[in-house]
C-alpha cells in the first residue's frame, strides 16, 4: 500500500517576493517529489497553487492555520523551503501537529532558502516541537536519499554533531574567564537597555527572547514603537540629513544612484536614510538605550527606505557624529550603538556582549550579524575548504571592509524585499581572525554557541560568482569556519543569523571566544564550543 506525505511551503508576507521566487520553489518541490516516490511513499501537496497570486505559497498566518485544518494531524509531514520563509504562517500547525515532521531545503544561493530552513529550525526548536532536517543540491544524491529513507520508515533522521562540546571554565585561559565573567558581573549590577521598534520581525519567533529569561541578564527591553522612528526622521532638517550624507561621501563610500525611485537608488532616499539614522541615535539617547533593534520589514517598509545604511553605520565606531536637538551633547561619541539587525534580540545580546568583551580585551568592538547565506567550494583553488557566503542586506559595519568606508558601496535594496528603495553598504569582509556566535532559545533557557572562522580573501571572479549567486547588493564574508563541517553546521545551527567580529591575531580570537563564552556562562546561559577550538 502507498503511504502519503504531506506537503507544506511557507513563503514570505511580500508577494512580490513570493512570486519572482515561485519557479525556484516548484522546481525544488518536483525534485524532492522525486526523491520521495523513491521510496514508495506519495506526496500530497495540502494546498494549490493560486493562479490568481501567482505562486503556491502560504502567505500568512491565518492562510497557514486554515491549511492545516486540512492535514492528517497524524501523517508524515514535509515542510519544503528554496526561499526566504516566515515561520510563523506555518508555527501554528507545527506546534501542534501529531505525525514526524521534516524541513527541507535545496542547497542553493539563488534565494535565501537555507536562510528561511534555519529559522524555521530554530522557531521551532525554541517551541519544543520535534522535527528532522534534510537538505540538498541534487536531491538524489546518496547521503541524502538515505537520511531520506530513514525519515519516510522510522520519522527520524540525524546528523552527526560531534563537533559540540560543553565550555568548561576550568580548562580556559585564566584571564579570559576573569574579563568575562567581570564583564558579566557589571552587566547584571548595573543592568543594560535593549531597545526594540516592534517585535517580531518576519515571523522570527526565534529571535523574540522572552523577558523571563533576558532579565536575569541584566538586559531589560525598552519596547518602542516604529511610529516613533517615523515620526523622529521626519523632523530632522535637510541640513542634518545633509551633513550625514557629506560625512560618508567624503568617507569615501561611493552611491551609485539614478532618478527612477521604483528601480534606482536615488539621493531622496539616502537623504531619508541619514534621517532615520539621526532618529535612531536620538531616541536611543531619550531612553538610556545601550542597543537598538529596528524591525523594518513590516510598517516601515512602506513609509521609508530601508533602514540598512542606518544600521551599518550605528554598528561601526567611525561614523556620522549625531547631536542633541538642542545641538549641546554628540551622542554615543566613538563608540558603536550597537544595532541587531531585524530586531533579532538573541543577536542583541551577543552583540552587547561581544562589544563590552572585545573592549575588556583590547580587540575590534564592532559587529554585526550575517545571514549563514550558502556554502561551496572554492572555485577559484585559492583554498580547499568548504566557503561560506555570509551575507547581510545591509548592516554591516564598513570597519569591516579592508578600506572602511572608501571600500562600501550603495547600490539600491532589491525592490521586491524593499519597495521604498534605500542604500545597502556593499564590501568584502577583509582578512582575518574572527569569532562567531549565536544566543538561542531551547529547553526555556538561554543556550550560546561558540567557535572561530577565518575571513578569507578570494580572486574578485570568485567573489562576484558568489555574489551573482546569492544577492550583489549585499555586504559579504568569505568564511572558512575552523573545524566544523557543512553539513555539521546546518544540523546544528538554530537561527538563521550568525554573529561575527574580528580579532588581531589567532591567539586574541581564541581568548576572545573564551572571554565571551565565560561571559555568557556567568550569565546563567549553557554553553558550547563548536569545531576545532
Amino acid at each position: 500500500m502507498t503511504k502519503t506525505v504531506s506537503l507544506i511551503a511557507s513563503g514570505d508576507l511580500r508577494e512580490s517576493a513570493n512570486q519572482v521566487c515561485w519557479e525556484a520553489q516548484r522546481e525544488m518541490e518536483a525534485a524532492l517529489g522525486r526523491a520521495i516516490e523513491k521510496h514508495g511513499f506519495q506526496v500530497k501537496r495540502a494546498h494549490a497553487f493560486d493562479a490568481d497570486r501567482g505562486h503556491g505559497f502560504i502567505a500568512s498566518q491565518r492562510e497557514g492555520i486554515e491549511v492545516f485544518r486540512g492535514i492528517d494531524p497524524e501523517s508524515p509531514l514535509v515542510v519544503a523551503e528554496a526561499v526566504w520563509q516566515y515561520s510563523h504562517h506555518v508555527l501554528a500547525g507545527l506546534t501542534s501537529h501529531r505525525g514526524p515532521i521534516l524541513t527541507v531545503a535545496n542547497w542553493s544561493g539563488q534565494w535565501p532558502g537555507l536562510v528561511g530552513l534555519l529559522n524555521l529550525n530554530g522557531s521551532l526548536t525554541k517551541a519544543g516541537v520535534e522535527y528532522s532536517s534534510l537538505w540538498s543540491e541534487t536531491f538524489d544524491d546518496a547521503e541524502f536519499e538515505e537520511k531520506l529513507g530513514d525519515w519516510l520508515h522510522s520519522g527520524r533522521a540525524s546528523h552527526e554533531t560531534s563537533h559540540v562540546r560543553p565550555f568548561d571554565p576550568s580548562a580556559a585561559d585564566r584571564r579570559a574567564v576573569e574579563v568575562g565573567q567581570s564583564v558579566a558581573e557589571k552587566l547584571r549590577r548595573e543592568k543594560a537597555i535593549m531597545g526594540v521598534f516592534d517585535e517580531g520581525c518576519m515571523g522570527m519567533f526565534n529571535a523574540i527572547i522572552p523577558d523571563a529569561l533576558l532579565n536575569p541578564t541584566g538586559v531589560f527591553k525598552e519596547r518602542l514603537s516604529q511610529s516613533a522612528l517615523y515620526y523622529e526622521a521626519k523632523q530632522v532638517s535637510d541640513q542634518e540629513a545633509g551633513a550625514v550624507r557629506s560625512w560618508l561621501d567624503q568617507a569615501g563610500m561611493t552611491f551609485h544612484t539614478g532618478p527612477n525611485h521604483e528601480t534606482d537608488l536615488t539621493d531622496q532616499q539616502i537623504l531619508d536614510q541619514c534621517r532615520m539614522y539621526i532618529a535612531a541615535v536620538r531616541l536611543a539617547d531619550d531612553f538610556g538605550c545601550d542597543l537598538i533593534g529596528i524591525q523594518y520589514q513590516q510598517g516601515l517598509k512602506d513609509l521609508l527606505p530601508a533602514s540598512d545604511l542606518v544600521e551599518g553605520m550605528l554598528n561601526d565606531s567611525n561614523r556620522p557624529p549625531v547631536h542633541s536637538r538642542d545641538g549641546a551633547r554628540e551622542l554615543y561619541p566613538g563608540v558603536p550603538l550597537t544595532h541587531f539587525n531585524e530586531v533579532d534580540e538573541c543577536a542583541g545580546l551577543d552583540g552587547l556582549l561581544t562589544q563590552r568583551v572585545h573592549a575588556a580585551l583590547g580587540q575590534p568592538v564592532e559587529n554585526t550579524l550575517h545571514d549563514l547565506r550558502w556554502s561551496d567550494r572554492d572555485r577559484s583553488g585559492t583554498v580547499e575548504d568548504e566557503v561560506w557566503v555570509l551575507e547581510i542586506s545591509g548592516a554591516v559595519p564598513a570597519s569591516h571592509f579592508a578600506g572602511g568606508w572608501s571600500d562600501a558601496e550603495g547600490f539600491r535594496q532589491p525592490p521586491m524585499y524593499f519597495p521604498s528603495g534605500g542604500s545597502t553598504i556593499r564590501g568584502v569582509s577583509k582578512p582575518g581572525h574572527v569569532v562567531w556566535s549565536r544566543i538561542f532559545v531551547q529547553d526555556d533557557r538561554l543556550k550560546m554557541d561558540l567557535g572561530l572562522a577565518q575571513s578569507i580573501e578570494l580572486p574578485r571572479e570568485e567573489t562576484e560568482r558568489r555574489w551573482n549567486s546569492t544577492t550583489p547588493q549585499w555586504p559579504i564574508m568569505h568564511a572558512v569556519l575552523q573545524g566544523v563541517s557543512r553539513d555539521q553546521m546546518m544540523a546544528r545551527h538554530k537561527a538563521n543569523h550568525i554573529q561575527v567580529a574580528y580579532a588581531d591575531s589567532a591567539e586574541d580570537a581564541h581568548r576572545a571566544m573564551e572571554a565571551k563564552a565565560a561571559a555568557a556562562a556567568a550569565l546563567g546561559m549553557e554553553v558550547f564550543l563548536c569545531g576545532d577550538v
